[in-house]
């Protein structure tokens, strides 16, 4: 045993607590512990300290002042008490749950999309339709792409 389950210990050992196995654990760590000793020494002193102090028996009255003194107190009112169930918040749930029922079920209006293709785009899409569908050019088209797009300077002289 440590002296830290000790001082757990030591206390029901001094107030005639602790069972008899603890009481033989106790005795002999005291016996080889010298500052557990000193300790318990000390907790003895103070314990005797203690009942030696006379004890303060409280006035007949005592318990009628506190009662009145309670009740007098206005009680309060729990945190958790506007959990309580109210009639008028199961209606207002209710109808908000007819309400949101009763709106899903409401038949939906065809939506038509905002978002109108570009006309010129789409104009020159359909002026180049013939040469997409000309096979023979989109077969060639790579020797096409290699082909510059930018006149240069020597064929402008010219």
């Amino acid at each position: 045993m440590n002296c830290g389950q000790m001082e757990n210990r030591l206390i029901a050992y001094l107030d005639g607590k602790a069972n008899r196995t603890e009481r033989r654990e106790v005795e002999a760590h005291l016996a080889a512990c010298a500052a557990c000793r000193t300790r318990a020494e000390e907790f003895r002193l103070l314990c005797g300290v203690l009942d030696e102090v006379p004890m303060k028996e409280p006035s007949p009255a005592f318990d009628a002042r506190l009662r009145a003194r309670l009740a007098a107190e206005p009680p309060r009112r729990s945190f958790w008490a506007w959990l309580a169930p109210s009639p008028r918040l199961a209606f207002a749930a209710s109808m908000l749950l007819v309400a949101s029922v009763w709106i899903s079920s409401l038949p939906q209006a065809p939506r038509q999309d905002s978002v109108t293709p570009n006309a010129d785009a789409e104009f020159r899409m359909i002026k180049d339709l013939p040469v997409l569908e000309d096979y023979d050019v989109l077969a060639n088209f790579e020797a096409l792409s290699e082909l510059p797009t930018q006149p240069s300077a020597e064929s402008k002289d010219m």
